[in-house]
Formats: C-alpha cells, structure tokens, sequence
C-alpha cells in the first residue's frame, strides 16, 4: 500500500511518498520512504494574494507520484496535507486568505485519483508531537520484535528526543523522566500499549525565516542612522538594499512604534561573531520565574533529558560547515566564528556553486542555531553530545510527516500488535533437524543409483 503526505512549510512544500506491506499494517519499522518530491517556489502561505497559484504549484509532485504508485492502487492511496506555521502566522493575519488557500490546494489535489482527506493547520504540540513518533518509530525504540516472534518494549531510556527547526517554528520534544508541571506543554500517547507523557512545545516565530528578519528589524531599530544598517551576522563587505515594508510585513517583527514612510535601507556586512551572538541573544528572554525551570520567553520546560535527534533547519545549518558528525561544543564554537569573520569575497571564492542568500544567512542561521539549543533549551558542554544532527534515519527523511500518516492510518495501535505469526524456536530447531536428514537420505539415494550404473558399465 502508498500514502501521501505533503509537508506545506513556511518556507517551501515537500511531497512524501510512503510504502508499505498490505499486510502488516499493525507490524512495525515496516514503512519506507519511496520518494521526496520538493515543490518548485516558496511555501503556501506566500500564495496569500494569489491562493490559485498554491494549488498549481503541487501539481507536479502530484504528476511524479501517479507515475510511482500503481494505477490500479491510486484510489485508496491516502493523502494529506499537513500545514505548519507559515499558515499559522497567514491565519493570524488574515483568516479568509488562509482559508482561499486552503479551498485551492484541496481543489487541486481533488482533480488527482487518490483517497485525499484533507488538507489542514497542525498544531504546534501536533507538529512537534509526530516528529517525535516518526524518528523513534524508525529506530524501533518504541517495540521491537524479537527473534522468537514476541513484541518487547525497550526501556525508556532509549526512546530518544526530537528538535525540530522550520521556517516560522521550532519545537522540542521529549521525555523527561519526571512529572510535567505545566500541562500545556503535555502531549499523552499511547501508542503499542504503552503511554508516554511527552514534554513538547513549539516557539511560534523562532523559526529560522522569522528569527533573521526579527534580527534585521532589532538592528534597524538600535541603528543611529534610520536609513543605514551594519549587520554583524552578514560577511564583511556584503551590501543589498531592503525595503522597511518588506522587513515589516510580518506579524513576528514588531514595527517601530513611530513607523516612518516605506523606506529603502543600506544593509551592510561587518563579520562580527561576537557581536552576532550578542544582537541574536537579545531575541530571547531567558529569565525565568522563580521555582521554575525554562526554556525562553518564560515557557516552562523540565531539564533536557536522554539522547536528542536534531533534523531539519539545525541538521542543514550546521552540516553546511561539516559540524554534525559528533564534534565538540568548542570546535563547533571555533568553526561558526572562523567562517563568521570570513570576507563575502572569500566565501564566495571557498563556495562558488552555494547560493548566494543562503551564504549571506550562514553565520547567522548556525549562530541562531546554538544560541537556541544552548541557551533556549539549556543543552551544555557535556549534554552537547547527546544531540545526534540527521537527515535521514533508516533512508527516510526525518520530519513530522511520517508521524503525522502513522497516526491518521492507525498504523501504530494503541495496544500491542498480536504475537507475529511464525514458527516458535523448538519447532525451527524440529524443522532444521528433519530438513538435515532429508539431505542425507536424498545424497545416500543418489550415491548408490550411481554405484548401480558404474558396476552396469564394468560388467558390459
């Protein structure tokens, strides 16, 4: 069997197609990924204005994953559409538009074979919550099955954490060991006839996109001159031009409160890491009540706990400079800083093929990256190297996605699957025997027919 699930992100749409035995849907690490289909143009909430255009948009994802799945399967292939916080920040500003988006995108999708169910807003406890399944469902730290044929549980302690870093959110998720004293931050699942009560929370515009223009409006606004910007996270000698009205035009930037008239700014680079640090620490508030353990802005969050699977944006960052293969914090800390001193010149000498945005926003998105997991979710030197930074585990993409289509299929039960269906081991041990003495028998047959034939020839 297929499923569908399209991952509409603030940033860009990715289309995912999954497979797996038609018979073993209560089985388990059963599902792969059979294909990743990346949508061509921005996210579905840059469609705000022209809510036609999201919908054409999938249409050639859509094409590919028709020609993948079999004709004869399209029509119980479901399919979904899960929309993250590009859409929640669209919903906030303008609910219509949200929703003009949303009728065009379910109007496309309809016009395919498939078994569609809906396109809709996760949550950010959801969003967080899935990815969390869908990376400990993949290493088989929820159940595993045995040699003999029996589904065991592993200890808790395996079940590991998930950080999750989009465009427009972030989320932690995990499981702490201890009671969860906020219940807004606890999602209950139960899932192969165990319950977790996992710690999760998702940072509504300490997404990457919004953290960096949240960056530009703070230093605009400490700026002596209205009309000029020093950036310290932008290499030394880089410039562009920026209108005020596009670096205000989210509901995540506070504008000043005297706005001046649409205005055109000088952006200039002065590869500065320590400054960096400095001006993308001051997007945080990292105090916290008294009696209180926090993560930032006063969000209450346990002591991170057991090993932690880092994906998406904190994956790309950091493996664009060759840091997510287990370095330590200080090499980690010396590498951002070197490549943030860098001249645009020499970085654009070093990596000539890297585009040119994505190089501009380098020393910022890995310096943002540690300042959250550092200072934000309060990992340190030593709990440092409990963060595994993936891609992909067991060649599947790493994402909310997976989870997400598990959930929605029922194919993670919340009771224990029943005992798989096999041969216990004296029965293998019976038939291994028999099997031997078959062979026996059958080369003892073989050997005398040919003695038989041989002395038939002499006597000739």
């Amino acid at each position: 069997q297929y499923g569908l699930v399209f991952d509409a992100g603030s940033t860009h749409t990715a289309l995912y197609i999954y497979r797996w035995p038609a018979d073993k849907e209560n089985g388990t690490g059963i599902v792969s990924q059979v294909e990743a289909c990346s949508v061509s143009g921005p996210g579905i909430s840059s469609y705000a204005d022209n809510p036609a255009g999201a919908g054409a948009s999938l249409k050639p994802c859509l094409d590919k994953a028709m020609k993948i799945v079999p004709a004869e399967q399209q029509r119980e292939t479901p399919t979904y559409l899960g929309a993250t916080a590009g859409m929640r920040l669209l919903r906030e500003q303008n609910s219509t538009k949200a929703e003009r988006v949303f009728a065009e995108v379910a109007k496309a999708i309809g016009e395919y074979p498939v078994d569609f169910r809906g396109a809709r807003i996760l949550t950010g406890s959801e969003e967080g919550s899935f990815g969390w399944i869908t990376v400990n469902y993949l290493l088989e730290t929820l159940i595993k099955c045995s040699f003999t044929g029996k589904w065991t549980h592993p200890p808790a302690e395996v079940v590991v954490g998930a950080l999750d870093l989009g465009g427009a959110s972030t989320q932690i998720t995990f499981l702490p060991g201890t009671t969860i004293d906020d219940s807004s931050t606890r999602a209950l699942l139960r899932l192969y006839g165990t319950n977790y009560s996992i710690y999760t929370h998702s940072y509504l515009c300490y997404g990457q996109k919004q953290v960096l223009k949240m960056l530009m409006a703070s230093l605009h606004q400490v700026t002596t001159s209205s009309l000029q910007i020093s950036h310290p996270c932008y290499p030394k000698g880089y410039q562009e031009t920026v209108s005020t009205a596009d670096l205000y035009d989210s509901p995540c930037v506070r504008a000043p409160s005297t706005p001046s008239p649409a205005q055109n700014l000088t952006v200039t680079g002065t590869g500065d890491p320590t400054a960096c640090g400095t001006a993308i620490q001051k997007l945080f508030n990292f105090s916290c009540g008294a009696n209180r353990t926090c993560g930032f802005n006063g969000v209450y969050q346990p002591p991170v706990r057991g090993q932690f699977f880092a994906f998406s944006g904190l994956y790309h960052n950091l493996h664009f400079l060759n840091l997510t293969g287990g370095q330590s914090l200080s090499l980690v800390n010396a590498t951002i800083g070197q490549f943030c001193t860098s001249s645009w010149e020499k970085v654009q000498k070093e990596f000539p093929t890297m585009n040119r945005i994505h190089l501009r926003d380098t020393c910022a998105a890995s310096t943002y990256a540690l300042a959250l997991l550092l200072q934000g979710y309060k990992f340190n030197h030593t709990t440092w190297l409990n963060i595994h930074f993936v891609r992909k585990v067991a060649d599947v993409d790493v994402g909310w996605t997976l989870g997400y289509m598990l959930n929605l299929t029922n194919m993670i039960p919340s009771e224990t699957p029943q005992r798989v269906i096999g041969l216990q081991r004296s029965n293998w041990i019976v038939a291994t025997v028999l099997l031997a003495i078959m062979l026996i028998l059958i080369f003892g047959l073989l050997t005398v027919i040919c003695c038989q034939n041989n002395s038939g020839y002499e006597s000739l």
